[in-house]
């Protein structure tokens, strides 16, 4: 299994509606994530900054780099532009920046 992490921004003031839209989140979207091999995925809210770290563990790296070929990840990424930051006006999914692990106790 492959630990990854991320961070990406809620708008300010759209946190909520970022939780909302996840809560539940959407069925087919699910089924996507478990296809390429997503498991074990959080996301927390650090609420001074609006910084949302997301952590998910994958099965492989080509299986999780096909998730961008999924219409409904495609979907998902495009309806979630209007609740968070992206590089900018044309971007189809939020400014991701991924982290690197520097510890890990298992």
């Amino acid at each position: 299994m492959i630990r990854k992490a991320f961070k990406i921004q809620a708008r300010l003031g759209m946190e909520l509606e970022y939780e909302r839209r996840h809560n539940p989140i959407w069925p087919e979207l699910k089924g996507v994530l478990k296809q390429h091999g997503i498991s074990n995925y959080s996301i927390f809210l650090h609420q001074e900054t609006n910084y949302l770290f997301c952590y998910m563990e994958i099965e492989d790296e080509k299986s999780f780099q096909n998730l961008s070929n999924s219409e409904t990840c495609r979907k998902w990424w495009q309806s979630m532009t209007e609740v968070l930051i992206c590089e900018n006006d044309n971007s189809v999914k939020a400014k991701e920046d991924e982290l690197r692990e520097v510890f890990h106790l298992p």
